[in-house]
């Protein structure tokens, strides 16, 4: 027979392994879903694995799938690092989306270059707001941060359709809705011609090497780490509760509404009901599979937006519905939990009774 036996202390070999071993038991329940589904497994696992990566095109995509997951993971590994639970990334970066693009709405022909900045800033505000009431609704009234921020998705996406059906909607659009294309002036520079690829991979990239200095080497950081870790020896140190609600939820909204308006003012170029696509859900994986570790969100990041491309891929190529990025995804979170009880447990084999 066979028992989980508490270790004496945590294993720092599978902190690294646990989501190495989950991905390979991901691919392998892969494996077994394309086979009763009557695919070729190695198709499959090609155009989820190769075809992202096979040329300088499709490493390109990667990036700008990686870029929204990487800048949402690092906001929401600050707040798991601090004990705050948000889980409504997905609002903060609609909310981004729609402040970035206002400020895109009113520029034109010869509005100057730096307008760009603004753009950028506007969707940090917003993402900032968005997460402020999510702070104000747990410091005023003991709210739980969990089911406010994930009600607030809800709230942001219908604040989306309202203007994009109605006051921002585009009068030559042909009764789509969806706003009037961005003025160039106001995109997001691109770092490559011939390819979608812009200057948000190096703000992501950028933000990942801050935060890590930030919840590294600073003493703020190590607060917030602190504080959710042990929060009576915080309370002890004098460490303020409330600063380090604020501060998390802040930083992670800003970085959220970062990331959406990156998203809308490059690659997409406009807003339409379709700007919310998951990216801030699936970022809470990216955290857990990257170990709220800045350097462990680049990979974990890298990783699932091959997950997206590949369901993409393998929807208009195998004919496999779309859901199956989510299945992925899924499938990931919960084989990543489960390999996690090897930090604390290691498995003996007992005699019987």
């Amino acid at each position: 027979m066979l028992k989980l036996e508490a270790r004496p202390e945590a294993s720092r070999f599978w902190r690294i392994g646990s989501p190495l071993l989950a991905l390979a038991l991901t691919v392998l329940i892969g494996v077994g879903i394309f086979a009763l589904m009557g695919k070729d497994p190695l198709k499959g696992l090609a155009v989820f694995f190769w075809e992202p990566i096979k040329s300088a095109y499709a490493l390109s995509e990667l990036a700008i799938k990686a870029t929204p997951l990487l800048l949402i993971a690092l906001g929401l590994s600050v707040c798991y690092r601090a004990n705050v639970w948000n889980i409504g990334a997905e609002g903060q970066f609609v909310l981004g989306a729609i402040a970035g693009g206002g400020v895109a709405l009113l520029a034109d022909g010869g509005s100057p270059r730096v307008i760009v900045f603004a753009v950028l800033a506007a969707g940090v505000l917003g993402g900032m707001l968005w997460a402020g009431i999510v702070a104000l609704l747990r410091d005023r009234f003991n709210a739980n941060e969990i089911l406010v921020s994930l009600m607030l998705v809800y709230v942001a996406e219908l604040v989306l359709a309202y203007l994009v059906y109605g006051p921002w909607k585009d009068p030559q659009g042909y009764n789509f809705p969806q706003t009037r294309m961005f003025d160039a002036v106001t995109q997001i520079p691109r770092l490559l011609k011939g390819s979608r690829i812009n200057v948000g991979v190096l703000i992501a990239l950028f933000g990942a090497l801050g935060m890590w200095l930030y919840m590294f080497r600073t003493f703020g950081g190590f607060q917030l780490q602190v504080g959710g870790l042990a929060p009576a020896a915080a309370r002890y140190a004098g460490f303020s509760s409330r600063r380090a609600l604020w501060s998390a939820l802040l930083i992670s909204g800003g970085m959220a509404g970062l990331a959406g308006a990156i998203e809308v003012a490059g690659p997409i170029g406009q807003l339409t009901p379709h700007v919310p696509v998951g990216y801030g859900f699936a970022a809470i994986i990216v955290a857990f599979v990257g170990r709220l570790h800045p350097l462990g969100c680049v990979f974990a990041a890298i990783l699932l937006s091959m997950f997206y491309i590949g369901g993409e891929l393998a929807q208009s190529r195998l004919g496999m519905p779309k859901a199956l990025t989510g299945v992925f995804q899924g499938l990931l979170l919960f084989t990543l939990l489960a390999c996690d009880t090897l930090i604390g447990y290691r498995i003996r084999r007992t005699g019987r009774a």
